[in-house]
């Protein structure tokens, strides 16, 4: 029964994860996310001269700045899906690649910020937005830099287990993966019945990020299945706080959201380098 679990989950993950990373669909990401940066700027200068209806201004807002934040949030978006297929990879790619997304919210956030400046834009005598900004974009900057360290640091180890084994396992985060998708999907209409319907509160990528809380936990205990040595137990586990702290980072105030991320960044770069140098016969 369990290995006929594994086997459906394996045969509608792969074309999905296929089909994502193809070239067909990396070209319709591209012009999908040109299309919306071009219409929300037309949509905004259309707002701007009172040409929409009235249940349209509130939503499109009046600030062309707005049209970079939507393009960016899409960006977003796309890079949580890739995060829920990189899952059944190594641990280490997947928290990589949380981190990747973390610096581009810090950079959708300094962007963000623009909408407090005038048109055409200049700095008045509040520069609260400015260093908001140059708090955010050196956090992402430092979480880059952090990351090109700690992606060299991964190494590529010998196969601890059997292919059979080996096989349950990535069949067993793929299930998890799967899992995750539908949550996405299902955050993803609720946040956009809110966005258009509703109050507008919802926050989607902190709700989403909660949840990966939890998936990190059960990717632990899945592990734990697989790879129940002392340290690949504590190295996995180590992961989940660093990737703990950075979902922590995104409700922070500003200025402290960039520090607890470099902070998570930099547990998770001294987590490897330890791992990588006293138990470099684990697994990747």
């Amino acid at each position: 029964m369990t290995h006929r679990v594994y086997d459906a989950a394996t045969h509608v993950f792969d074309p999905l994860h296929a089909y994502w990373e193809s070239e067909t669909n990396r070209k319709i990401v591209t012009a999908l996310l040109v299309a919306l940066f071009l219409s929300s700027l037309i949509a905004i200068e259309l707002n701007r001269q009172a040409l929409l209806p009235d249940p349209f201004r509130e939503i499109i807002g009046y600030s062309h700045f707005q049209a970079i934040n939507a393009a960016f949030t899409l960006v977003l978006l796309l890079e949580v899906v890739s995060l829920i297929f990189v899952l059944p990879c190594s641990v280490s790619k997947s928290v990589g690649k949380q981190f990747e997304i973390l610096a581009l919210i810090l950079l959708r956030n300094s962007f963000k910020e623009l909408v407090y400046l005038p048109e055409p834009i200049q700095i008045g005598t509040d520069l609260t937005p400015v260093l908001r900004i140059l708090s955010d974009g050196f956090g992402a900057l430092a979480i880059f830099v952090i990351l090109g360290f700690y992606y060299r640091q991964q190494k590529h180890r010998g196969e601890l287990m059997s292919g059979e084994t080996r096989y349950r396992f990535v069949a067993a985060k793929k299930l998890v993966a799967l899992g995750l998708l539908v949550v996405f999907l299902g955050l993803g209409l609720y946040g956009g019945w809110d966005f258009l319907f509703e109050t507008r509160t919802f926050a989607f990528f902190a709700t989403f990020y909660t949840v990966l809380i939890f998936s990190d936990i059960l990717l632990v205990l899945v592990s734990h299945r697989f790879l129940p040595t002392f340290h690949a137990v504590l190295r996995n586990s180590g992961y989940a706080v660093s990737t703990l702290l950075l979902r922590l980072s995104l409700t922070a105030p500003p200025y402290y959201d960039a520090g607890i991320g470099v902070a998570a960044a930099l547990f998770a770069l001294s987590l490897t380098w330890t791992y990588n140098n006293f138990y470099a016969s684990g697994e990747g």
